[in-house]
């Protein structure tokens, strides 16, 4: 009997290190791929922002037509659509006789519940396989259960560091001609999408194209081109330009990069060229992410809610007026200002502003952080559920920070603004 798999691409958007393809390849004696543009992704959500905004389904149109081409050098045809999973899955499966469904384990309400209507309207002789693959430290060797998951990032992160091996990178051979089939299925537009076209701002931090190749030529670049990777603990709170930190988290919000990667060509770096506090803090950075997934694994829904992952209540406020200042950049704080024009022209903002624009909205102005999540959701390129919802709920008073910090924006301006460089870019009004 002829075995065919079929990998469903979500937030796993490459061919290196890509479980679901790995396991396929071996399984099957035919491959091949299908990526849906779920049209829920595009509505508008609660608050009335689009859940996905042009910027980051831009940098998701080129991800995925990238990925095509590397499916296709691979001879493995990735058929793209617009439509709901459950209908388009459903449909492949059922007319190429699909016998293994392969795909990312998901674990975060929306996605969960796309899966089980996927899975729901395939036959139940269906192989379902899902692997987690967005981990650093895989589930499997971390050194605690999930529900003993330590609330504080440092007590997780010196337990994997010292019990936890991260994997080896998992490779994928090309398949046989014969895998190879024509198809007609093209990657759409925004307008297809139902979104604007726009140009490109020139004052961008975030130049780049979204996919694998483009990912892994920023990788390239950061650490053996430039060798700014040895500088990146020096640069990481910059605010102006390419290279101040290392740009890597668009790739690894769809998976176009996977963090083992970024770990292991670390790893080369240090034995090859230099092992100091900037190459430590780049996997520094990666356990971080790892953290906010564990925390969202651990906490479930909690942590889309008001009171958080710690269940405080305090007395949140959702006056619009004050919203959409701080959305245009209009509040009484011209720093926050300038990051928040930043984030509206180009998708982009720096850590060091979204921790400070986050602060002010949620401890400073005391508006429901949820709406604030909410924009950034919709609007950053680098857009990823865990890391976004994490966050929030740190400068909130609700998740991880164990001593509930609120930032003093004018201080933090003078402290790594103080040229006023960045201001200048973003609150200068045009001189024409």
């Amino acid at each position: 009997m002829t075995k065919t798999g079929l990998v469903w691409f979500r937030n796993d958007l490459r061919v290196h290190d890509q479980i679901s393809l790995v396991k396929a390849a071996k399984e099957n004696s035919f491959v091949m791929a299908v990526y849906c543009f779920d049209p829920r992704h595009f509505e508008k959500d609660r608050f009335g922002f689009s859940k996905t905004g042009n910027y980051r389904a831009q940098f998701l149109i080129e991800t995925v037509a990238d990925l095509q081409q590397k499916l296709d050098a691979l001879n493995i045809p990735l058929f793209v659509h617009v439509g709901k999973p459950e209908k388009v899955v459903s449909d492949y499966v059922k007319i190429h006789k699909v016998t293994s469904v392969y795909s990312q384990k998901e674990w975060t309400s929306e996605e969960v519940s796309v899966s089980k209507n996927v899975k729901k309207a395939i036959s139940s002789e269906v192989n379902w396989i899902e692997s987690y693959d967005q981990f650093l430290f895989h589930p499997e060797d971390i050194p605690m259960t999930i529900d003993k998951i330590p609330q504080v990032f440092t007590v997780f992160r010196k337990k994997c560091e010292k019990y936890a091996s991260i994997r080896n990178l998992e490779t994928i051979s090309k398949m046989p001609e014969k895998n190879r089939v024509p198809h007609l299925t093209k990657v759409p537009t925004l307008q297809e999408l139902g979104l604007l076209n726009f140009e490109q701002d020139v004052r961008t931090a975030f130049p780049f194209k979204g996919g694998e190749k483009a990912g892994w030529e920023r990788l390239q670049d950061y650490a053996w081109n430039t060798k700014k990777l040895s500088y990146y603990k020096k640069t990481r709170n910059g605010l102006v330009g390419t290279d101040y930190s290392s740009k890597f988290s668009a790739w690894l919000a769809n998976g176009s990069l996977s963090p083992r990667m970024i770990y292991h060509e670390v790893k080369k770096y240090e034995s090859e060229i230099i092992k100091n506090q900037s190459t430590y803090w780049m996997i520094f950075e990666l356990i971080w992410c790892d953290f906010f997934k564990y925390i969202s694994l651990k906490h479930g829904n909690d942590i889309f809610k008001l009171e958080g992952i710690l269940h405080k209540t305090y007395n949140w406020n959702t006056d619009e007026t004050v919203i959409q200042q701080w959305i245009d950049g209009k509040t009484a704080e011209p720093f926050v200002n300038a990051n928040m024009l930043e984030l509206k022209h180009t998708g982009w903002m720096s850590n060091r502003g979204r921790q400070n624009v986050a602060s002010y909205f949620a401890k400073t102005l005391e508006l429901d952080w949820r709406i604030g999540a909410a924009y950034f959701e919709s609007l950053l390129i680098d857009y990823d559920v865990h890391s976004n919802y994490g966050n929030w709920l740190y400068v909130s008073g609700v998740g991880n920070d164990p001593r509930n910090r609120t930032f003093n924006v004018k201080l933090q301006a003078e402290r790594y603004d103080a040229n006023h460089k960045f201001q200048n870019i973003w609150l200068q009004t045009s001189l024409f």
